[in-house]
């Protein structure tokens, strides 16, 4: 049977959730759960609607309407909870989220660069290396990502989001992930809505951000599809708002031949 807790060794993750509940309008939707994620690692959190997945996703980001009211949560060392969602991405946290706001007036490449800038280049005058790029370095950079992702050089120009299909903005979303290299990413349900060949896309791209650049993944989906393309480290099952098993990559195949019932 699936172990209920992570077995990830907590002296090893490098996001480390304990006994954290959240409430949202005072009521319980999160916990009490505990989760551990290490570097490169790729753990899928699955679950039927409403069992508190995305609640949890937003609840790490720092999303004002979602209440910690117990537990602890760091990142490589580091309180979380105390942290404002920008403090957070500059700790390393990346959110997908599962429906981008679009912003018109400001096209894609402006805002992968502004983002980057203001997560890696924070008190660049301190230090002897700077990251920040310069505009042509950082145009070839986001072009080796794009084609990654098979996204025509000129969607760089287009305004962020607006007017994009729900295959681009997916899309999109992985190409920020490549482009800002976080610590820890949370893809939220980034699989709804794609056609075949665009899943293969964006799991590619979840992978080599894995591999390549050792960003912990936590991928939250409510279909195997995704998975048997990422081929994830850990599983976990999320019911009523906790982590009710985890195992390997067997609970997949468990979850598609029985459903979430055997849980319920």
């Amino acid at each position: 049977m699936p172990s209920k807790t992570s077995p990830t060794s907590s002296a090893s993750a490098l996001l480390q959730v304990r006994r954290l509940a959240v409430t949202v309008a005072d009521r319980s939707v999160v916990g009490p759960l505990d989760l551990n994620l290490k570097a490169g690692a790729i753990h899928a959190l699955m679950g039927p609607n409403g069992s508190g997945k995305s609640s949890l996703a937003y609840a790490l980001m720092g999303h004002p309407d979602y209440h910690v009211t117990a537990g602890t949560t760091t990142l490589n060392g580091d309180s979380l909870l105390d942290k404002s969602p920008d403090e957070r991405a500059h700790l390393g946290l990346f959110l997908a989220f599962q429906h981008p706001v679009a912003i018109p007036g400001v096209s894609v490449q402006n805002a992968l660069k502004t983002a980057y800038e203001a997560i890696h280049c924070t008190g660049c005058h301190l230090h002897d290396h700077c990251p920040k790029l310069s505009v042509t370095e950082f145009r070839q950079q986001l072009q080796h990502h794009a084609q990654i992702l098979a996204i025509h050089p000129s969607f760089m120009t287009r305004a962020l989001h607006d007017g994009f299909s729900g295959g681009e903005k997916k899309r999109l979303e992985m190409l920020t992930l490549l482009t800002l290299k976080p610590k820890i990413a949370i893809l939220d349900e980034t699989d709804s809505g794609l056609d075949i060949d665009a899943l293969k896309l964006v799991a590619h791209a979840a992978k080599l951000a894995a591999r390549q650049d050792q960003v912990g993944l936590l991928v939250i989906t409510h279909y195997p599809r995704l998975l048997q393309h990422l081929r994830p480290t850990q599983v976990s099952v999320m019911v009523k708002g906790q982590i009710v098993a985890t195992d390997g990559p067997k609970l997949i195949s468990r979850l598609d031949q029985s459903g979430y019932r055997q849980f319920l």
